[in-house]
């Protein structure tokens, strides 16, 4: 409630945070007695210390577009993960080699495979691989090329996004395509690479164009030509991967760019809990075939 004429500090013209002051300024909004201690400059005059916090506290927090907090600009966390991807690459690749790969890779043997349930399908335990495999590269062509595709569309992303959705988007889509590859191949698996993150990115990427309306052909292209090289040497490359990641990513996508405003935290909080439960269930359908 505000003071009146009849309060103490009106009444006597001191100022209304430290009564000895004599004053014949008020403030602008509450129209309180301020001594030149307590002048904050305003628009029109001067406003008082609680006055200007209780404006702060009304003012509407900055976001990305699609509800993030904004970052630096600097891409943060789209060169922390290319920062992480080449040191493992470097440990198990030349440090910690061969250990680190045997370690880390997405490897399962499936029950009805002699020594089975070995990997993923052993249980629990080992379900740390599904994203371990994401960050590991044992050749210095797939860790550089993924990395030249992550710092190609990351920063968009991640500006538009925010840090902590851009990162939730990347983790799902690694953790989707190695779900997918367990789910499709957990008999006979052994795979590494962070193919499935960039095919989320990617997916993430055409999401963003068509809600945006921008130009599209490029990244269809882009698209388009991985998935034919991914087919087209599916003896090399793991096409279960790709296709996992670009769906999950394409999904994780869709409900945080799509969320309309007034409900935009709950329908993305929704859509990542939607995310994990999509790649739980790979886990747990390809446990039930898989595993012990």
């Amino acid at each position: 409630m505000l003071p009146d004429d009849r309060t103490p500090e009106a009444a006597t013209g001191c100022c209304y945070r430290h009564p000895g002051t004599a004053t014949g300024v008020h403030c602008t909004r509450c129209d309180r007695p301020i001594c030149p201690e307590c002048m904050v400059p305003a628009a029109v005059g001067f406003q008082c210390p609680g006055c200007v916090g209780d404006g702060h506290r009304g003012a509407r927090r900055a976001t990305t577009r699609f509800g993030g907090a904004p970052g630096a600009g600097d891409a943060l966390v789209t060169r922390v993960l290319v920062g992480i991807n080449a040191v493992v690459f470097v440990l198990a690749a030349y440090v910690l080699a061969p250990r680190l790969g045997q370690v880390w890779e997405l490897y399962s043997v499936g029950r009805g495979v002699a020594g089975g349930p070995e990997g993923v399908a052993a249980g629990p335990d080992q379900w740390y691989r599904l994203l371990t495999a994401a960050f590991l590269h044992l050749q210095w062509w797939h860790v550089g090329l993924n990395m030249l595709v992550l710092l190609w569309l990351g920063p968009e992303l991640e500006e538009a996004l925010g840090r902590l959705r851009f990162l939730a988007l990347y983790l799902l889509s690694g953790l989707g395509g190695s779900a997918l590859a367990f789910l499709v191949s957990g008999d006979g698996l052994r795979t590494v690479g962070a193919s499935g993150a960039i095919f989320g990115l990617i997916g993430a990427t055409v999401v963003m164009r068509l809600r945006d309306r921008g130009p599209l052909a490029w990244v269809v292209a882009f698209l388009v030509f991985n998935l034919v090289i991914t087919f087209a040497r599916s003896d090399v490359i793991d096409w279960r991967a790709h296709l996992g990641g670009l769906f999950v990513g394409g999904l994780t996508a869709a409900g945080l760019m799509y969320a309309p405003r007034e409900r935009r935290g709950p329908l993305q909080a929704l859509t990542v809990l939607g995310a994990v439960a999509v790649v739980a269930a790979m886990v747990m359908i390809g446990m039930a075939r898989y595993g012990a």
